[in-house]
């Protein structure tokens, strides 16, 4: 199977913040910018693998600002790490305010994502193309998130 480079599946998506993300005072609500995310991964996640993918685990979401209705948010999302039939997306999130063009980060998360074939069984994915030293080290991170959740996997197991 031939690999695929980040760039190739990597996505860029955009959207007004209204008020039904929010609750009465304007505050978007988390779980509206978790939704967001987990949509951009898992575009990335299918361009990579060609196939369905279901979401593994959202490791590390991190709020850094608030958001607000009239905000725009933009997430770009990329793969930073690839198995055998899974792979690590990571997302980042920045809210403009379009009356100011204040920019904020606003949230960063890592997803696992899964590969399925079609009776819905784990399958094998391309290999991950690392062409810049920042997707470079971007995967070393990932390796080592990998190597965490895996050990606790087992500790919960055991």
């Amino acid at each position: 199977m031939e690999g695929k480079r980040v760039r190739d599946s990597s996505v860029v998506m955009a959207q007004m913040m209204i008020p039904q993300d929010a609750n009465p005072a304007g505050n978007v609500h988390g779980g509206a910018v978790v939704k967001l995310i987990d949509e951009a991964a898992g575009v990335v996640a299918s361009r990579h693998a060609r196939s369905n993918v279901v979401t593994a685990s959202i490791d590390r979401m991190e709020f850094h600002t608030p958001v607000f209705v009239g905000d725009l948010l933009t997430v770009t999302a990329g793969l930073n790490l690839v198995g055998r039939t899974s792979m690590e997306i990571g997302v980042r999130v920045e809210a403009e305010n379009l009356i100011t063009g204040e920019v904020r980060h606003a949230a960063t998360a890592y997803l696992t994502y899964v590969a399925l074939d079609a009776q819905g069984r784990p399958s094998p994915i391309p290999l991950l193309i690392l062409e810049t030293g920042e997707e470079k080290r971007r995967n070393q991170e990932a390796a080592r998130r990998r190597e965490t959740r895996l050990a606790e996997k087992k500790r919960e197991e055991g």
